[in-house]
């Protein structure tokens, strides 16, 4: 998933698609001439990786063996170039095969990229063990063909691309040899298009509830913050949105939207008398949202420190925003927890003053280490790090310091993490999604742009950005 991030993050910043299989394919061509075959042959399966093979063997002029012709649009336009080239190109079978691995000093396998998972399925498990058997040597284009599969290539040598593939060793991809191919620097460093592919799309045979289930527990000084994370949650494909606010506020909270399921909790503000409400409702949700506007009163934020750890006890994911997160001063994260502090809330829980994001991100991802928490720190430059893993986000704009635009933030990553999504995955995800909404507000309000005009662009970001399928 990480090379399909790649490719689309180094598309959105003018990198095109066909360049890197160009580069791609003429980076094995390369390496496979070192080696000085007499002849070889290029096996390739009907995606991207197969692409990379045609390339390959344009510039190598050797024979192809084509599994199942290719799918894409950018193999398609790869096998033509190649067959106008002049590359002897066969279809698949048994004979042909036998044939030509008799009679081939190297086999350059460019089947499979890295999105096969399980079993493989047939006629490639066999074609794979195949090669395995006979080919004299084999040369793998990007990752082995089956990596981390059954049954997989066994290659003697692997060429990749912009880094080693993670679980990549000499034992399952033979000498490992990384080529870079015109991928930015900027497509890993920050957060684009390319996180979508995390998103879960529903299956087409889903019901009520099974594309996540949250609660928000927030409000009571102020109406707008949790309405606003919840509305931002149902727009990112939430399918049920529990509302749990002060008896105060319920009614102005309803009013905002019919699409709201609002439950109330004695008094003004949160405390540790509502827990018995939340615990019940929490045997509904999949993930919990708490702070969005429950103000600083001290029973407040000893009530919100108990519901986390209600939810760590039932492993349920949990997000902590605006006054909340002061309970990190005392407790720790349980590596299901995404918390979302700007400098001043991130001060306040860890005492470590950051002025710039960008140069000081290790002491932010030290921090999360620490803690065992996912922070999405919110800046300038936004910093994404779990403790072991950093990215940064810029794609926001000077109209977004406008008041809500991190509850509708909140709202979003939590709807993520209700959808089982990994909380650095649902995080980063989750400042591409509100920064792109954003973006596209400013373009039709300017600075006039208001929190609810990011929520109402959510679904034009999911519609633009998500994995075609």
């Amino acid at each position: 998933m990480e090379t399909y991030v790649l490719d689309k993050n180094a598309e959105f910043l003018g990198v095109k698609p066909e360049e890197l299989m160009e580069n791609a394919g003429r980076a094995v061509a390369e390496e496979v001439k070192k080696l000085a075959p007499e002849k070889c042959v290029v096996i390739t399966g009907s995606g991207n990786n197969g692409g990379d093979g045609f390339v390959a063997a344009r510039y190598l002029q050797c024979d192809v063996i084509m599994i199942k012709p290719p799918k894409s649009n950018l193999a398609i336009k790869n096998y033509r170039r190649a067959k106008a080239a002049g590359v002897r190109i066969y279809r698949y079978d048994e004979s042909t095969l036998d044939e030509i691995l008799n009679k081939s000093d190297v086999v350059i396998d460019a089947i499979f990229g890295v999105g096969i998972k399980g079993r493989v399925r047939e006629p490639y498990a066999s074609i794979i063990e195949k090669i395995n058997e006979n080919a004299k040597f084999i040369v793998s284009v990007d990752v082995p063909s089956g990596f981390r599969s059954i049954p997989s290539i066994k290659p003697d040598i692997t060429v990749t691309f912009h880094y080693k593939k993670e679980g990549m060793n000499e034992n399952n991809s033979g000498k490992i040899i990384v080529k870079d191919i015109g991928i930015p620097e900027d497509a890993e460093k920050f957060v684009g298009p390319g996180e979508m592919i995390y998103y879960p799309t529903p299956a087409k045979n889903s019901h009520k509830g099974m594309n996540g289930r949250l609660a928000v527990i927030g409000g009571g000084p102020y109406t707008g913050a949790p309405t606003l994370a919840s509305l931002a949650a149902l727009r990112c494909g939430c399918d049920l949105v529990y509302t749990i606010v002060p008896s105060s506020i319920k009614d102005v909270v309803a009013g905002f939207s019919p699409n709201l399921i609002v439950r109330d909790i004695d008094g003004d503000f949160l405390n540790i008398s509502h827990l018995s409400v939340i615990e019940k409702i929490m045997e509904k949700v999949d993930a919990i949202l708490i702070g969005p506007g429950i103000g600083d009163e001290k029973p407040a934020i000893v009530a919100a420190r108990r519901v986390v750890e209600m939810a760590y006890e039932r492993g349920i994911p949990t997000v902590v925003d605006a006054d909340a997160i002061k309970i990190f001063r005392e407790i720790d994260g349980n590596n299901a927890t995404v918390v979302t502090p700007h400098a001043g809330e991130f001060k306040e829980m860890s005492g470590i003053q950051i002025t710039d994001a960008m140069k000081e991100a290790d002491r932010i991802k030290e921090f999360a280490e620490k803690k065992r928490m996912t922070i999405l720190f919110k800046g300038n430059i936004d910093v994404i790090t779990d403790g072991k893993r950093i990215k940064f986000n810029r794609i926001h704009n000077q109209g977004m310091t406008v008041g809500g635009t991190g509850d509708v933030l909140a709202g979003i990553t939590s709807c993520l993490l209700s959808k089982k999504v990994e909380p650095f995955n649902a995080a980063r995800m989750a400042a591409f999604i509100n920064g792109m909404a954003g973006n596209m507000a400013y373009e039709e309000k300017s600075y006039g742009l208001v929190a609810t005009d990011l929520i109402e662009f959510i679904p034009e970001v999911l519609r633009n950005y998500l994995p075609q399928e």
